[in-house]
């Protein structure tokens, strides 16, 4: 099922096995709609219920012999599922130290705990360097 996020104009789909999911959601806790995420801004788009269902008319036969061939082929859910949760583990991670690379203008400057990282010193406070252009008046 194709979809285009509402707030970023992005477009992108679901799957067979996520509307499967999502119906089956849906039927269980009484839903009207599915809230799709975008996978470019994570903002939830809401898909309604009867929409799902005539992209998926016989969900729940299809939804049995999803089952029926998981509980057939444990081998292959179990692969599947170490598959999907290894990219999330790789992401848990933590970063690896990133050099200073030349800033463009408009960049953002590190924060102090980055610099002490890459040892450099944080800028001074209440200094007459530090107040550039600021003058007091009489």
């Amino acid at each position: 099922m194709n979809l285009r996020c509402a707030f970023c104009q992005t477009p992108f789909s679901i799957g067979r096995n996520e509307k499967l999911a999502a119906l089956q959601h849906m039927y269980a806790e009484n839903l009207t709609h599915y809230d799709a995420h975008c996978p470019r801004c994570r903002r939830a788009t809401p898909v309604l219920r009867q929409k799902m269902e005539m992209t998926l008319p016989n969900w729940r036969e299809a939804l049995n012999e999803l089952e029926a061939e998981i509980a057939a082929h444990p081998q292959q859910a179990a692969a599947l599922s170490s598959a999907e949760s290894a990219p999330a583990a790789q992401t848990e991670s933590p970063p690896e130290q990133v050099l200073a690379k030349p800033r463009s203008r408009g960049a953002t400057k590190p924060n102090p705990a980055s610099r002490a990282e890459l040892g450099r010193k944080p800028p001074a406070k209440n200094t007459p360097a530090a107040s550039k252009g600021k003058k007091k008046r009489k």
